[in-house]
């Protein structure tokens, strides 16, 4: 069984009434730290000289985790639960956005102007110019985050409506980190040609597309055809996103370790979606030794199942993982919980640098190897060098919608990694800090600027 690390996504609020005697709130405490929470905030919401009524923020590992908390508080004597809050929950509850308007209406003046009679003067602008939808609508700084549901997060196939919260808080994002309006567009098909046209149809209105949770293969081939079918950019960040941000971390973890992307052996595991686009990424950079392998092992010419993604990275050698690791510098892990034992780190080269991205169990707990890495990676919080795509996708869209680009190519992904990494002062590199804080607020302003550099150089940029 893995042991997990309490965290906020399994925090709870345990409103109690206490006796104001000695050592009761202790008592209270104490059985938390038994039961492994971690306590959080203590908020006195009401006293008498009898009892105290406090609420008590304790985070969790687990589902299971936070029961077992709340039973060891209910058969505390003379404690009495009076309510159990789901935070995580109570954050969702009613969704997470709302669209405000920029312009207040407190007059007829104004309501003539925002709307009839006056807004059919600016239909008529667009109308005769359609480039003016950019100056006079929201389309310059709105993103459609598109999903069809079939691969949300790590929890497989969940539809449409269970995708929705993941991109609210995707538009969250594009919100708080780049002034971005984006919005939530969860379509009930996972008919290639039916998401292709339907987000064909809706493309007046916005400046972009962000793909979002689409299985593989299919997303391979919804963004191509809408990149050869729309004008504006297309991104999907489960591809792109993740391996820019893996590329930013990989280079200045190879610093650390004095060694040359182009004379390192990496293995990826994981052939979907974010396996390919690391791969992809890390070739353009300058890597000449991929090995990449799905659940049945190393990608051989030798299967006879491979799609056309995986065989761009065929070798013609078979084995598993714990084969495909021997020797090598750099493991990457965009796969499963738990694939990953300490043996198999141990047979990689010396310094090794380990990639553990599942989440939320990574492919192995980083305490587990801590003697043995020379950079350990994860895609969680909770601990240090979080690979998380919110480097990169707030930034590749604040530069490209500024710019006006056509469309998202390499050359941006590979500057957006480029200044990612650059962030990273020499000074303050060191094995737990490879890449900056998501709270960077140099992050976005540094990937914009890339990526509008790269769009003007490759002239697909119309600003």
């Amino acid at each position: 069984m893995v042991n997990l690390t309490p965290n906020s996504s399994f925090s709870l609020t345990l409103r109690l009434e206490i006796p104001n005697r000695v050592g009761m709130l202790a008592s209270v405490t104490g059985a938390i730290a038994l039961a492994g929470g971690n306590l959080g905030q203590i908020d006195l919401i009401e006293q008498t000289r009898d009892v105290s009524i406090r609420d008590i923020t304790v985070d969790a590992a687990s589902t299971e985790h936070a029961e077992t908390i709340v039973e060891s508080i209910k058969v505390l004597p003379d404690i009495k639960l009076i309510d159990v809050y789901d935070r995580t929950f109570n954050l969702h509850r009613g969704g997470k956005i709302s669209i405000t308007s920029r312009i207040p209406i407190k007059s007829l003046a104004d309501l003539a102007m925002a709307y009839t009679p006056g807004v059919g003067r600016i239909c008529m602008a667009i109308a005769t110019d359609p480039e003016q939808a950019y100056h006079l609508t929201i389309k310059q700084n709105t993103v459609a985050i598109v999903t069809d549901g079939s691969a949300v997060l790590g929890l497989g196939n969940l539809g449409p409506e269970a995708a929705l919260p993941v991109m609210e808080g995707k538009a969250m994002l594009f919100k708080e980190f780049a002034g971005i309006d984006a919005f939530p567009i969860c379509l009930a098909s996972q008919d290639t040609k039916t998401i292709v046209e339907t987000v064909k149809q809706i493309a007046p209105v916005f400046g972009g597309v962000n793909l979002e949770d689409i299985a593989a293969p299919r997303c391979f081939e919804i963004e191509k055809l809408l990149r050869e079918q729309l004008n504006i950019p297309v991104f999907h960040d489960d591809q792109h996103g993740t391996a820019i941000v893996t590329l930013a971390a990989l280079i200045n973890a190879l610093k650390l370790v004095n060694k040359p992307l182009a004379k390192i052996k990496i293995i990826i595991n994981g052939a979907g979606a974010a396996g390919v686009a690391i791969a992809r990424l890390l070739r353009k950079a300058g890597a000449e030794t991929i090995w990449m392998c799905d659940s049945k092992g190393i990608l051989s010419t030798q299967r006879p199942d491979m799609t056309p993604e995986k065989l761009e990275f065929a070798i013609n050698k078979m084995g598993g993982l714990a084969a495909a690791m021997m020797g090598s510098d750099v493991f990457i892990g965009v796969s499963a919980p738990g694939v990953v034992t300490p043996e198999m780190v141990r047979s990689m080269a010396s310094e090794p640098i380990v990639f553990a991205m599942a989440n939320p169990i990574p492919e192995i707990q980083p305490e587990l190897v801590t003697d043995y890495v020379a950079v350990m990676a994860t895609g969680r919080s909770d601990y240090p060098n979080q690979i998380n795509n919110v480097l990169a996708f707030p930034g590749v869209f604040r530069g490209a919608l500024d710019c006006r680009a056509s469309t998202i190519t390499t050359t941006m992904y590979l500057e957006a990694a480029y200044a990612i990494a650059s962030l990273v002062k020499p000074s303050d590199l060191n094995r737990q800090h490879i890449v900056p804080s998501v709270f960077d607020e140099r992050v976005v302003s540094a990937v914009a600027g890339a990526v509008q550099r790269a769009a003007r150089q490759e002239g697909i940029a119309a600003n």
